[in-house]
């Protein structure tokens, strides 16, 4: 089963009004500063050399650092931060991973979406010009120990519609997003997650 984060991070905003000649770097910059909060439908396909995986869920976000990543279909798999620690419960195994956000978000795909707006600090981003419709910017890690190359997304109009991210295990990972709500308003239990009882707790 793939890791949660290479699917991580994950999530989509929509954006203030922007000039229709506006560049997909500029849109991006554009979205994290004016969205705080928001809630997408996500489904997603993982492609490896031999097989390809597809699941389904529902993504929450309040920015900086809080994320419920929660995948539905075909297994049930959740995480989730709250801007301190993460937590990444696999239902079917009875285990939940115990991680410092500090030491996981920084240059991981969630810090796209989920992270501050010093996206600089982190990546590398250039325009990846049109495709499928959409105008895409591309993401590349400035540290080599993210689990990734690079992470691609692809803005819609105002909206971010989809991701791509190429793993470091020569996986890529493609994500559309649905039913946007920008700025909901999420209550703070969200973001908190308690062990049920009888699972594994490893890292804590």
């Amino acid at each position: 089963m793939t890791s949660p984060w290479k699917l991580g991070a994950l999530a989509v905003f929509a954006v203030l009004p922007l000039l229709a000649n506006a560049g997909a770097i500029d849109r991006l910059h554009r979205f994290l500063a004016s969205a705080h909060t928001l809630q997408a439908e996500f489904a997603q396909t993982v492609i490896a050399k031999d097989r390809s995986q597809q699941s389904s869920g529902a993504v929450s976000i309040a920015r900086p650092g809080k994320l419920r990543w929660q995948i539905e279909q075909p297994y049930p798999q959740l995480i989730i931060s709250n801007g301190e620690k993460i937590w990444i419960y696999d239902s079917e195994l009875q285990q939940v991973t115990v991680r410092q956000a500090s030491q996981a978000i920084g240059a991981s795909p969630a810090a796209l979406l989920a992270g501050s707006n010093d996206l600089e600090a982190n990546f590398t981003l250039s325009e990846a010009g049109e495709s499928g419709g959409l105008l895409w910017v591309k993401a590349v890690p400035k540290t080599d120990d993210s689990g990734f190359e690079a992470v691609r997304l692809g803005f819609a109009g105002d909206d971010l519609a989809a991701m791509e991210l190429q793993d470091s295990f020569g996986q890529t990972t493609r994500i559309h997003f649905s039913r946007l709500k920008r700025n909901p308003s999420l209550p703070p239990g969200l973001f908190q997650f308690t062990p049920p009882a009888g699972v594994d707790v490893v890292g804590e």
